[in-house]
């Protein structure tokens, strides 16, 4: 063999062994020349792998992208492991060298995916409890656990998606015809449903559970498509027809919170409305400011008048509702928060309508162009959806899917029990420390009606689940999940609406 082609050869076989993830063909041939080249590779002993998936992998291991098994990975750039045995290698707190999460799993024969540094101060006190919890279960239960974490709802979602969004569609035009009482009473049941299920499945393909793991699909018609198209063009099309929709949430709040819940240093509601980024610190805060306490100022913030005469007005319609709150008062704090979150969705729908005309999103003054670009395009369609809806049907179309959008976060709406409460300070009864999450347990039919939204201690512990095996964590690890399925609903919002509570543990100094 000539020496130029053989240091080809080993070059190329070196490269091979480098990327860490083969094809049964290509790991044939390593063995088969490794002998002359005096290479010792190390390959997985079982081989699931097409020729197209190991490109997908050499991609993967060029780019040092880590693997999507991580709670603190951005899921707009998650990728599937390259084999169903791989670790994860956390980075050592002394030297910088990494180690593994579990020394005694690390064997040989296993693929190993490194995970770019993550300094525990970017996560927020209680991302943090989330994350040790994530670890410690990983620990005792990863051949149970990384198999839920593979797999998506995608068939079973998709098909729930459709069903609900035709059957939006078709009960607002429905809804011209009907009178005030029958559009509030379908808006009630099945609307206010069918919407929490949209919003649910296109939270799932937010996290990447949706789809299967993997970075492109052929789709008929249309040939190959990226991952992270594919989920954008569903967030964008999937959130329709609404009366003021998700899709702003999901695509700039609700990562973000996973990594910020309840940060009292770094999160308000001034922050909120002056930063400059383009993703909201914390998305979820601008629901819970209505009925929850927070630390820091308040915003959105005007500018009046000029010169000497300038001012500035503080403008939030969610704490002026909820500075009337009074403790020991359900029923009176139920009616506050009612009255402040529906008229609040209201000034959401006209500001969709400035967007679309203006341009720019002027509650969010010091974002970047690419973040008004993108909502003035989302707002352009969807206020084009709601004239066609308002010209076939009338008013009374866009009643039914604002009111289907709405009645579900407040009382009495069974779903409301596990939306008003899903973060809170629980103080736990044993260690007398605070939790920042909760989940509801209402039974079988109360899971389905929520589509596993009320799963949500378990999300935030794995968030790439997907949301039908959600309940099975509670069944692989029960000693960190409450017991039973009977949480009274009625007792559960009695208590959020007497006594309001910090969000996500944003007061305590100490969690569990």
């Amino acid at each position: 063999m000539e020496l130029k082609t053989l240091l080809q050869l080993t070059i190329f076989v070196q490269f091979l062994t480098s990327c860490r993830c083969y094809s049964p063909a290509i790991s044939h041939y390593i063995r088969r020349v490794s002998p002359l080249l005096r290479l010792q590779p190390r390959f997985p002993s079982q081989h699931r792998l097409s020729r197209r998936k190991f490109d997908e992998c050499r991609t993967l291991n060029r780019n040092g992208l880590r693997s999507s098994l991580s709670i603190h990975d951005d899921i707009n750039t998650q990728s599937s492991s390259c084999d169903e045995n791989t670790d994860i290698v956390q980075p050592s707190q002394s030297n910088g060298e990494p180690t593994a999460k579990n020394t005694s799993e690390a064997a040989p024969d296993k693929t190993i995916v490194t995970e770019p540094p993550t300094s525990s101060t970017s996560l927020s006190p209680a991302a943090q409890w989330h994350q040790r919890r994530h670890q410690e279960m990983l620990q005792k239960y990863r051949s149970q656990i990384l198999p839920l974490e593979r797999d998506s709802s995608n068939f079973l979602a998709l098909s729930l998606l459709a069903l609900s969004n035709i059957s939006l569609l078709a009960l607002s035009l429905l809804s011209g015809n009907l009178s005030i009482p029958k559009v509030i009473l379908f808006a009630i049941f099945p609307g206010s449903m069918f919407s929490l299920w949209t919003l649910q499945i296109l939270h799932d393909c937010l996290h990447g559970s949706l789809f299967p793991k993997q970075n492109t699909f052929t789709l008929p018609l249309i040939g190959r498509v990226k991952r992270k198209s594919l989920q954008n063009a569903l967030l964008f099309w999937g959130s329709m027809p609404s009366a003021f929709g998700y899709y702003l949430y999901l695509k700039y709040g609700h990562l973000s919170h996973h990594k910020s819940l309840g940060d009292a240093e770094k999160v308000s509601l001034k922050t909120l409305f002056d930063s400059d980024r383009k993703e909201f610190e914390d998305g979820d805060m601008l629901f819970v400011a209505h009925r929850m306490k927070l630390k820091g100022e308040v915003g959105p913030r005007f500018q009046l008048g000029r010169g000497e005469k300038k001012k500035m007005m503080v403008m939030s319609i969610s704490k002026g509702g909820f500075s009337l709150w009074k403790e020991g008062c359900p029923v009176r704090n139920a009616l506050v928060f009612a009255s402040s979150f529906l008229y609040e969705r209201v000034m959401l729908m006209v500001n969709d309508v400035i967007v679309a005309l203006t341009g720019r999103n002027y509650f969010f003054p010091n974002k970047p162009k690419q973040f008004h670009d993108e909502c003035a395009v989302y707002c352009r369609f969807v206020v084009a959806v709601r004239a066609l809806l308002w010209k076939i049907s009338g008013w009374k179309a866009l009643l039914f899917l604002y009111l289907s959008e709405t009645l579900w976060s407040i009382p009495p709406h069974p779903a409301c029990a596990m939306f008003v409460t899903n973060h809170g300070s629980t103080i736990d009864e044993t260690t007398g420390e605070c939790v920042p999450s909760s989940s509801t347990y209402a039974g079988r039919w109360y899971s389905i009606f929520t589509l596993g939204t009320n799963y949500h201690v378990e999300h935030h512990d794995f968030p790439t689940i997907p949301l039908h095996r959600l309940g099975k964590l509670r069944e692989i690890a029960p000693e960190y999940y409450r017991a039973g399925t009977k949480d009274n609903l009625w007792s559960i919002m009695k208590k959020a609406f007497s006594r309001p509570e910090f969000y996500a543990c944003m007061d305590a100094g100490v969690m569990v």
